[in-house]
């Protein structure tokens, strides 16, 4: 039997954040049975650890969601790094993804709190073609999108569109076409949709989409927020070190708060966040 670890990441509260499943020790275990775990947890992701040198604190990370690896996962990056220093003392660890190395700090507050550095950033104008098909899908007009923050597909290890409402009420008013965004999605290899609606220049609140992991939205999504990042450098929106704050999960019910640092003269992107462990269900197990 496979023991999977359950917690929230980007919460102190294990009712809110964004579940992952955590997966130490497992060298041994196949893609199957990674994705049959993953599905068996049914979170939108859950990450599968090996280690690689234990002197460096070094590690490979692999992220599958219901349906697909995953090539970076950022919840589930913040919840193993919290895991890891839980287990092996605070400090740095080196993550290995698919989307590339990605350094992680970990330090003691109130909670144990794990920061990533995305690989570098890159932002680009969504064209005509796939604006028209993404606000259809989404059931959104042209004119509810907010005219002072265009459409990108911004990447940070995964690729996300990014869409700025025009109103508060327009991003809570989340109903969707799964089936056109997913297909849409699947097409154009993007992880999650980034809507959002700024609040002001240091408080974004923004809801994700995943139709492609077999859920309808995320509640918080690390890989995305730091694209948001890219997504500002490049529209020269940071001139100096900068520090925002991205409240995802609220239309949820489950808050989650990601602490998002971008600078004008690197284009990687720190996500800093808590998570904190998930009462385990009765039989927290898993056949591999």
């Amino acid at each position: 039997m496979l023991e999977i670890l359950r917690y929230a990441a980007f919460t102190s509260d294990p009712s809110g954040g964004n579940p992952a499943g955590v997966v130490l020790d497992s060298d041994e275990l196949s893609d199957v049975d990674m994705q049959r775990a993953a599905l068996d947890v049914g979170y939108s992701e859950t990450a599968f650890v090996s280690t690689i040198d234990s002197d460096e604190r070094h590690f490979r990370l692999r992220y599958f969601s219901p349906l697909a690896e995953v090539a970076f996962c950022g919840h589930a990056t913040i919840a193993t790094a919290v895991v890891l220093a839980e287990r092996d003392g605070v400090g740095a660890f080196t993550f290995e993804t698919q989307a590339g190395t990605v350094p992680i700090h970990t330090e003691k507050r109130k909670a144990v709190i794990a920061s990533l550095t995305s690989v570098p950033t890159r932002s680009r104008p969504t064209s005509d073609e796939e604006l028209a098909r993404l606000l259809a899908a989404l059931r959104w007009s042209p004119d509810e999108l907010d005219p002072d923050w265009p459409p990108h597909v911004a990447f940070a290890g995964n690729e996300h569109p990014i869409l700025a409402a025009d109103s508060r009420d327009r991003l809570a008013d989340l109903n969707y076409d799964f089936d056109a965004l997913q297909s849409l999605m699947r097409e154009c290899g993007w992880t999650t949709v980034q809507l959002f609606w700024p609040e002001n220049k240091r408080t974004i609140h923004a809801r994700d989409p995943f139709p492609v992991g077999g859920v309808i939205e995320d509640p918080a999504t690390g890989a995305a927020a730091a694209a948001f990042g890219g997504y500002l450098r490049q529209l020269d929106r940071v001139t100096k070190a900068t520090r925002l704050t991205i409240l995802q999960g609220e239309d949820m019910g489950r808050r989650s708060e990601l602490i998002v640092d971008v600078t004008p003269d690197d284009p990687r992107v720190t996500v800093s966040g808590a998570a904190t462990p998930i009462p385990a269900p009765a039989a927290d197990t898993a056949r591999a």
